[in-house]
């Protein structure tokens, strides 16, 4: 190998765990502070629902961010707005730990959001740019893996600190973060979108690139299917602080230990979503029963990968509720949450190589669509069915909804998404 060549592959070896750190906005915008998602309600006077309008107004700010980020990132390159929007997140995180009052809190957390939406999506069109085929699905199953580690080390910090500071105090360490978050992006994020491929043009250009996303029919349906699956995902996100301290008098260290072994299961979920995507291509067979060239891209296409994800989601999800309906003591209640958490880090790097794989041009306006659209469905859902306040039963109903309707929309359309899953 030539030093050129030796060079470029210990830089990509580099680039992957920067993105997947750099991916981790979301989880780490949450995750960190759930565990005093009840201390904050109590100290600024303010109802269950509200606390969780903050975790909302991130998402938003995650969700539109993106749809700014990725066609920023597709006309000037993915560096420059990558480092300004990394910044402008740590100087947020800063405000939101002086905020006086929730309606001010809740602001400045939709600003935090719209900063870090810019770590998620330009991360996703960086791995679109640098790896094709089985391997930009193994590329964003090692983002996936390396931001699941963000929930199993957010709540433990948290809960940690909880200790001997209150929910102020974890925003200034999601300060901290985010200065670490930039200087790594400075020093291993090299530009990836050469300037002949840039766009050009105003605001019109930039909403066609999202228009022809949406009018991608297999990509809409993948981001759609990737949209309901993560809106049961973000309703233990957004409950199970509630559910797990309030109704089953877990305290915040616990919780933190139990969400961080929950989110360890993301980890492994993508690291089988890895696995699955490296497998060799198995070999066709001829009537003789010799081995004739390959029967196609994978032994087990992402399509069926996912379908199989979400049939196990909705019968664990209907775990979760049969559990809370009938108060079972609460280790029947975590087991089948186990599998749910897990099983997003299998849909999540899937569903986003195929979407992704679908795009010849305008990679930042896609990846874009496919954050906002699950980030959107994942704010809204869980709050517009919490108003008469959290319970088990309200989380597992409304888990068993998201991943129910994400594998009929998948099922019912095999002949859009078939082709090339």
């Amino acid at each position: 190998m030539s030093g050129a060549a030796a060079e470029e592959a210990r830089a990509r070896r580099s680039l992957l765990p920067a993105l997947g750190a750099l991916s981790a906005f979301g989880p780490l915008s949450m995750d960190l502070y759930i565990p005093a998602l009840p201390q904050l309600g109590r100290d600024l006077h303010t109802t269950e629902a509200l606390a969780q309008v903050t975790m909302s107004a991130c998402l938003i700010g995650l969700a539109l961010g993106q749809l700014l980020w990725g066609p920023i990132s597709d006309r000037y390159g993915r560096r420059l707005p990558l480092l300004w929007a990394v910044g402008g997140f740590a100087v947020a995180s800063i405000a939101c730990a002086f905020s006086p009052s929730i309606e001010l809190l809740i602001l400045v957390r939709l600003l935090q959001g719209l900063c870090g939406a810019a770590g998620m999506a330009i991360a996703r069109a960086v791995v679109h740019d640098v790896f094709k085929g089985p391997a930009a699905t193994a590329g964003f199953a090692t983002l996936t893996a390396i931001s699941g580690a963000a929930p199993v080390l957010a709540p433990l910090l948290g809960g940690a600190l909880l200790t001997f500071t209150d929910w102020r105090g974890l925003f200034v360490a999601l300060g901290v973060i985010g200065a670490l978050l930039l200087l790594t992006a400075a020093l291993y994020v090299p530009e990836t979108h050469p300037l002949a491929e840039r766009t050009t043009g105003g605001l019109g250009n930039d909403l066609r690139g999202i228009g022809a996303a949406l009018g991608n029919g297999p990509f809409l349906v993948f981001a759609l299917t990737l949209g309901l699956a993560s809106a049961g995902f973000f309703a233990y996100l957004q409950m199970s602080s509630f559910v797990l301290q309030n109704q089953y008098g877990v305290d915040a260290q616990g919780f933190a230990l139990i969400f961080a072994m929950n989110s360890a299961g993301i980890v492994l979920g993508a690291w089988i979503s890895r696995r699955l995507a490296r497998r060799p291509p198995r070999p066709a067979r001829t009537l003789g029963g010799a081995a004739a060239g390959t029967a196609g891209e994978h032994r087990i296409d992402g399509r069926r990968i996912v379908l199989t994800s979400l049939s196990i989601g909705t019968a664990a999800a209907a775990a979760v509720l049969l559990s809370a309906l009938l108060h079972s003591p609460l280790p029947w209640l975590l087991a089948p949450l186990f599998v749910l958490v897990g099983l997003h880090g299998v849909n999540n790097p899937t569903l986003t190589a195929l979407a992704l794989s679908r795009i010849t041009r305008g990679a930042g306006s896609a990846s874009a669509v496919l954050g906002t659209l699950a980030a959107l469905l994942g704010a809204l859902l869980p709050p517009l069915l919490s108003g008469t306040g959290v319970s088990a039963a309200l989380m597992g109903a409304t888990m068993l909804i998201a991943f129910a309707s994400a594998l009929v929309l998948l099922a019912a359309t095999g002949r859009i998404t078939r082709a090339r899953s």
